[in-house]
């Protein structure tokens, strides 16, 4: 099979377009065709080599969709079954998304049932599900003030496109460090930009809830637009900072307010085909950015990494 190999950290060049054994099964685990998968920033934190527990050579890729090729469980898995992988240790631990077939673990494969087309469902775990999951912590209200710190990103796109179907008339603002993508951004439902000066937001505004996609290198300053009793969702770390130094949960805190987080791996075939019936539902806008092939991958880090973009990139096979 063809697959996209890392043999040592670097750039983009690094990733390697070649020709593979295609994996075989093994108890408790199968086989699934790869019909899409997103690329996501975590990909190129390890592809630089700042995952440490990752060995090199590896084959990246922490999500995909497609369908069962060969399985060990025939039952919840049998041949054909579509299908979607999230997180775990794809990618990291063993071979991951960047190839025509991945062999994962059964407990790692959640089976799905949805019309939705393939680009369409390649877009949608890793980002949709992340997004659905913050959404829901967040315990949205109709009347809400909603701040999206990291709006740019792909789930704050897919954030605000689910909060706009679920609550038509609700006001969202997203963060930008680059006020040129402000167009981009209103285009996609926001109804006000604001600028992330150096990690300080450039507005007096305070909101009842926040969905931090940055993370701990802005949440102290992001607790500064919240209203009382207000609630911040820490889901991303884009910042590149994993934790929160010299954190006063007294005195950091908005008044009465509430901190709380979301991540992929808080995922289960009962809320991830529940969010896919609300796409379907609610006819949610479900659009990739930009879309490569395999051979492309390193284009798509590239694009990813740049002042360019914007949303979700994903590859088709």
């Amino acid at each position: 099979m063809k697959a996209v190999v890392i043999n040592e950290p670097g750039g983009p060049e690094k990733l390697i377009y070649q020709d593979v054994p295609t994996p075989t099964t093994k108890p408790g685990w199968s086989l699934v065709k790869i019909k899409g998968f997103g690329i996501n920033h975590s990909e190129i934190f390890t592809r630089k080599g700042l995952s440490p527990t990752v060995k090199f050579p590896r084959i990246l890729g922490i999500e995909c969709v497609g369908v069962i090729a060969d399985t060990t469980d025939p039952h919840r898995l049998p041949t054909g079954q579509r299908v979607v992988s999230i997180m775990g240790e794809m990618g990291r631990a063993f071979d991951g998304s960047y190839a025509e077939y991945t062999l994962l673990p059964n407990d790692q494969i959640y089976p799905v049932t949805t019309g939705l087309d393939w680009m369409t469902l390649a877009t949608a775990p890793e980002t949709y599900y992340t997004a659905y999951g913050s959404l829901k912590n967040l315990r949205l209200t109709p009347s809400d003030r909603v701040l999206v710190r990291g709006a740019t990103s792909g789930v704050g796109v897919a954030f605000v496109n689910l909060v706009k179907a679920c609550y038509p008339g609700i006001q969202v603002a997203g963060t930008t460090r680059s006020l040129a993508k402000r167009d981009l951004l209103l285009a996609q439902g926001f109804d006000a930009v604001i600028e992330d000066r150096a990690g300080v937001l450039q507005t007096d505004q305070r909101f009842t809830k926040a969905l931090e996609l940055i993370g701990p290198a802005t949440t102290k300053d992001t607790f500064k637009h919240v209203a009382a009793g207000g609630i911040v969702c820490s889901t991303g770390q884009l910042g590149n900072q994993w934790y929160l130094p010299k954190f006063d949960p007294i005195m950091d805190l908005a008044p009465n307010a509430y901190l709380t987080s979301f991540y992929s791996g808080n995922v289960d075939d009962e809320k991830l085909n529940a969010m896919l019936r609300l796409i379907e539902e609610k006819h949610v806008t479900v659009k990739p950015t930009k879309i490569f092939s395999l051979a492309e991958v390193p284009q798509a880090h590239a694009f990813l990494e740049s002042k360019q973009s914007f949303g979700k990139v994903i590859v088709l096979n």
